[in-house]
């Protein structure tokens, strides 16, 4: 990893994030939780369906990120989705089919698709 040695590398470092940060406002963000719960329960093979369903379908708006834990390891492999202007969406459960129908109806469409898992700031009591 490369080091900042100055004032005006760092603005240059800001605005190339910001730069990618723009190109991406008009994208469809899709990540996937690739913690080791989450590889366990077919969380490649849900990204590697949903890379393919994008590829299938001509998607060009589409970019995939990989994540660690996301804390849902109750529901995993867990996505979340982010369609340009709305709030990310986390879904839970996804295996091939899942993620095949996350890209045809959600990503594509708009269209709310089950499994999502809801937003509920409750403590979980051991």
């Amino acid at each position: 990893m490369s080091t900042i040695a100055s004032l005006d590398a760092l603005r240059a470092k800001r605005e190339e994030i910001l730069a990618r940060q723009k190109a991406r406002a008009n994208k469809v963000l899709i990540n996937v939780s690739l913690a080791t719960c989450s590889i366990a329960a077919g969380g490649k093979v849900a990204l590697e369906a949903m890379q393919d369903e994008v590829a299938v379908n001509g998607l060009t708006n589409v970019d995939f990120m990989q994540s660690g834990c996301m804390t849902f390891c109750f529901a995993e492999p867990t996505v979340e989705i982010t369609l340009p202007g709305k709030e990310p969406v986390v879904f839970g459960g996804v295996d091939e089919a899942k993620a095949r129908e996350l890209v045809t109806e959600y990503v594509m469409n708009g269209e709310p698709v089950e499994g999502i898992i809801p937003v509920t700031y409750q403590r979980v009591i051991l």
